[in-house]
């Protein structure tokens, strides 16, 4: 589907338009239509083949002829005009964390700053100081920004990672010859960032298999060809290696290339001990000098070999590697099917791309028996934060939902704006009448460590604080985990009984699996969010799942685990 490129080309023309300083309605028309488009849950060539392009929201006649521009011929003409008079290259900019589209069209107004080159050369020359509202601070954050802009080009969030792998599976179980097919590495131990996607595929025409691989649509560069071994480049810069495995090694094929590189040394260690080798063709006995084949097929069955209960996937890293190799069964950790609602999604009624019927439904298709709509509080301006007075009007909408509904429940909950104090929103008679409070900061990131953490543990201190949402405020590629004193929220956190979120969304999943596996060992509990913005992210909760399962964590330690009427006495305690 070409959904994304046509929203991705939009979005780029609304920003470059606000650099040029173009009307703003026209500006705001553009990043509408870009955020529709990319919320359409069909793809975007049959709506047009069926004449609808106008139908969805924000999209007018002179829209509709560009995206069948773009669509028939694959540019747009008045894209290609624009970045004429706007380099292209001032978005790398714009992408700067504390840049954005004013700063940016500041920088290239008075210093002709078209691209991250010319960005970084001004702020290390000295050249932005004296410009505007730019302070020695901005400076430093702007340098802070391009180096971790940097680090986040070398590699892909877990969900990006995840529907790239995906799509190339997909393609590949279609021809006959392939019989079993899984990703491996770092993206099957599900880390939050992968570099380079790995796939492992069993064929009986290996040959044929690879064919296919290096033929895919996807392909934008073959970087080498073989029988047994291939790697390709993506359009999106992805490097994707596919390795064909005989039936026999498969399992321990997987085992050895999903890694962790020190896991793979602890289990080599394991079996020198018991006179035998692991490599990726299988398990062997070397008593005597003589090598005999073990096992190799699957890998419960190498485990099994080598004396060892199956170690799911994501615990194959250092996190918890004292209690991995103690001799005792792995715990049954968390699962998709055990989340029975979640508590923080957004709505129409801040920046939500849905309603509060359409996020349910949603919910329901999903099999939870409960949703909390938890809405930006009124502070958060940009994103469209309730007022008081909306408050009502909002509450008479969830009432009269849940009088229609049977077996499902949504609750009434807001995504409260912890201010440069500590101090929430809402007063403590508003917040008393929410089912469902989550915390979070989403300013004052430059704060001193005492500060930022002082902000958090008041709103732990705050009765009706349920938890703190995605804690460390990190963003993949973007903004590094502001500097808090994560063991004294974790120590608030329990003595308060606030739960702390692993946000699901991939460019957050925050908690990382580091702080949830500490605060976890601490007796912090948990809440597993999307933090959804649209229907679509609902889905994201499997990756909120995956960094749970790689801290160690079980069912009983995520609220949301329970049903809606445990779960409201759970946080009432």
């Amino acid at each position: 589907m070409k959904n994304k490129e046509v929203a991705d080309i939009l979005d780029r023309m609304g920003t470059l338009l606000e650099i040029k300083d173009e009307n703003i309605f026209k500006i705001r028309a553009y990043h509408k239509a870009a955020d529709n488009i990319s919320a359409l849950s069909e793809d975007i060539e049959t709506v047009r083949a069926e004449n609808r392009l106008a139908e969805i929201p924000g999209v007018g006649k002179a829209l509709v002829e560009k995206i069948s521009e773009y669509l028939d011929k694959g540019k747009m003409s008045a894209y290609e005009k624009l970045v004429k008079e706007v380099p292209e290259t001032i978005l790398d900019v714009v992408n700067i964390p504390s840049v954005g589209p004013k700063k940016a069209k500041l920088f290239y107004d008075e210093l002709k700053v078209k691209s991250v080159g010319d960005l970084k050369k001004a702020a290390e020359q000295g050249r932005l100081l004296g410009l505007p509202g730019i302070q020695q601070k901005a400076v430093d954050n702007i340098l802070q920004g391009i180096k971790v802009v940097a680090a986040g080009q070398e590699r892909m969030n877990l969900g990006k990672a995840t529907a790239v792998a995906e799509e190339i599976i997909g393609q590949l179980t279609k021809q006959k010859e392939v019989k079993r097919v899984s990703a491996a590495g770092s993206l099957r131990r599900c880390k939050e960032t992968v570099r380079d996607i790995d796939i492992l595929v069993e064929s009986s025409e290996p040959a044929k298999t690879m064919e296919a691989f290096v033929s895919l649509p996807q392909v934008k560069k073959v970087n080498a060809h073989g029988e047994t071994k291939s790697s390709i480049l993506t359009g999106d810069n992805v490097q994707v290696d596919v390795r064909i495995v005989e039936p026999k090694s498969f399992g321990a094929a997987l085992l050895y290339f999903t890694g962790s590189k020190n896991f793979n040394v602890k289990i080599r260690q394991i079996a020198q001990k018991k006179d035998m080798k692991v490599n990726e063709y299988g398990i062997f006995s070397v008593k005597n000098e003589r090598e005999k084949y073990l096992a190799g097929k699957t890998e419960e069955e190498c485990l099994e070999a080598l004396g060892l209960a199956y170690i799911p996937p994501e615990l194959r890293e250092d996190i918890g590697e004292k209690d991995l190799f103690s001799g005792k069964k792995p715990p049954r950790l968390v699962e998709l099917k055990d989340i029975k609602g979640e508590i923080h999604v957004h709505s129409t009624w801040s920046d939500g791309k849905n309603t509060i019927e359409e996020m349910a439904a949603k919910a329901e298709e999903l099999g939870y028996g409960y949703l909390a709509i938890s809405d930006h509080s009124a502070r958060l301006k940009i994103a469209g934060g309730v007022s008081p007075e909306d408050l009502l009007k909002k509450k008479k909408e969830i009432d009269g939902l849940n009088k229609k509904l049977k077996g499902f429940r949504i609750l009434f909950g807001t995504e409260v704006e912890i201010d440069s104090e500590g101090n929430l929103d809402y007063d403590e008679k508003i917040l008393s009448g929410f089912d469902v409070v989550v915390a979070s900061v989403h300013t004052g990131f430059e704060q001193p460590k005492q500060r930022l953490t002082s902000r958090i543990v008041r709103a732990c201190q705050n009765k009706y604080v349920t938890a703190i949402g995605h804690p460390t405020g990190v963003h993949l590629g973007k903004r590094e985990p502001y500097d808090v004193d994560f063991k004294e929220i974790c120590k608030v956190a329990v003595e308060t009984n606030t739960a702390l979120e692993i946000n699901a969304f991939p460019v957050r999943l925050d908690l990382n699996s580091s702080n949830a596996y500490y605060a976890r060992e601490k007796g912090v509990k948990f809440v597993i969010d999307t933090d959804a913005h649209a229907t679509r992210h609902m889905e994201y909760m499997r990756f909120g799942i995956s960094i749970a399962r790689r801290a160690w964590i079980e069912k009983s330690q995520v609220l949301n685990t329970l049903t809606v009427e445990k779960f409201l006495k759970a946080i009432k305690n």
